[in-house]
């Protein structure tokens, strides 16, 4: 019997249709087609969509086709391989374009194709210390318009961000000028470009750390405004139920500024109850933290992450040297130089570092972004690969602003980046 992956909630404008199960071909797919079935299965509570339907074969009597001359399942392959860059424009051609591409199938489907696109997404903290954050196609090369941060996180500091499932990337946590501490959670859809509500944390919680594993959202430590700043408590979120529930605390409370999985174990390293230096690992199938001190976490440093089961870390400001881990060895041996080092201005620093269909992805303050083929049969002189951040023609003009910004030490830099595939 096929196991049904239940989404996140999203607006009542939002499909709710589940096939991420594992659908596999198009056969079928007309089912799905807006119009026929609105994307919805029968299960779903009526009070969601509170209007009264018309029976199937009154509203598919008169309907016209996706495309004229093509039955709609053929008609869906087609638009499911035109290029992600294209789909604010395919949703505006009609209403039943607008609603299959609102839904899971759509996307679904690209996904099994192997036609689904990674885009990289930036949340920025420019002078003004306010949060905007953009969009990085990187097959164009082309940032994307997205909608606004949700006003409550605009100015919010410490919050988190993760992906689920691959499409909704989630900020959670963090502490308001005027409020403190917050439990809020919202979260953006890569498929919908719109944002959405999620359960509130348990705790409320800020400069916490946070991190993935099995598709479920673990947070753990970081500080709130009461009795007890600093804290121990660990908290999970799991989107097929959607909820949050506690899991064991950590052996001591911290506010951490580092963290990876790696090898399906969460490591984290941040500062005691005494702001000293400590470090934990956290096993989720025993639910069990365990101190660390070994040469993987004495030699780590940000920003770090894993890539087909390798560890990789930046040693240089610039991010134009990255280390690997050895795990036989348990130090941190091997590096891989691009040979063209930036300088150590606050505008061509590395921000983050993340996973880009395959490659390591690194991202600077100035918007820039070099791409390592760290493959096993990738070529030394093809390695590195600069792309230019909001256009090729601007690289000189943007390299010389923040190395001035640098110099000035304004207040405009990278919070958080992540990776979302639609």
């Amino acid at each position: 019997m096929e196991r049904r992956i239940h989404p996140p909630l999203v607006d009542k404008t939002a499909c709710l249709c589940r096939v991420d199960a594992g659908l596999k071909t198009v056969a079928g797919a007309k089912r799905f087609v807006p119009g026929s079935k609105l994307c919805l299965q029968p299960d779903i509570k009526p009070s969601i969509h509170p209007t009264r339907q018309k029976p199937a074969r009154d509203r598919t009597r008169n309907q016209s086709p996706l495309l004229p001359g093509l039955p709609d399942d053929l008609a869906i392959a087609c638009l499911a391989r035109v290029p992600r860059i294209e789909h604010r424009k395919l949703r505006l051609v009609c209403k039943r374009w607008y609603r299959l591409l609102a839904g899971n199938f759509f996307y679904s489907l690209r996904k099994n194709l192997q036609m689904a696109e990674e885009w990289v997404y930036i949340m920025k903290r420019d002078k003004n210390r306010k949060m905007t954050w953009h969009g990085f196609d990187p097959m164009n090369r082309l940032w994307q318009p997205l909608p606004p941060v949700p006003k409550e996180y605009t100015e919010a500091l410490g919050f988190g961000c993760a992906v689920l499932s691959g499409c909704h990337l989630y900020i959670f946590g963090g502490k308001d000028p005027v409020k403190g501490s917050m439990r809020r959670v919202v979260y953006y859809s890569a498929r919908t470009n719109k944002w959405h509500r999620a359960p509130d944390m348990l705790r409320r919680r800020h400069f916490f750390g946070s991190c993935v594993i099995n598709n479920c959202l673990y947070v753990a430590g970081g500080e709130n405004e009461g009795i007890q700043r600093s804290l121990r408590s660990v908290e999970v979120y799991d989107p097929n139920k959607n909820r949050w529930c506690f899991v064991s605390d950590m052996s001591t409370s911290m506010v951490p500024f580092i963290g990876v999985v790696y090898g399906g174990k969460w490591f984290l390293k941040g500062l005691g109850p005494h702001r000293q230096v400590v470090s934990e690992m956290y096993q989720p199938e025993v639910d069990v933290w365990t101190p660390v001190h070994d040469g993987m976490v004495s030699g780590w440093r940000n920003p770090s992450t894993c890539v087909d089961g390798k560890l990789y870390a930046l040693e240089c400001k610039d991010g134009c040297k990255v280390r690997v881990y050895d795990e036989e060895t348990d130090s941190w041996s091997k590096y891989i130089d691009s040979k063209m080092h930036m300088g150590n201005s606050k505008g061509f620093e590395a921000a983050a570092l993340v996973s880009l269909n395959g490659k390591l992805c690194i991202i600077r303050n100035n918007m820039s972004i070099s791409l390592v083929n760290v493959g096993k049969d990738s070529a030394a002189e093809h390695l590195w690969e600069t792309i230019a951040g909001k256009g090729q023609l601007k690289t000189l003009v943007s390299s010389l602003w923040s190395s001035l910004a640098g110099r000035n030490h304004l207040k405009n830099h990278i919070v958080h980046c992540q990776v979302l595939q639609a």
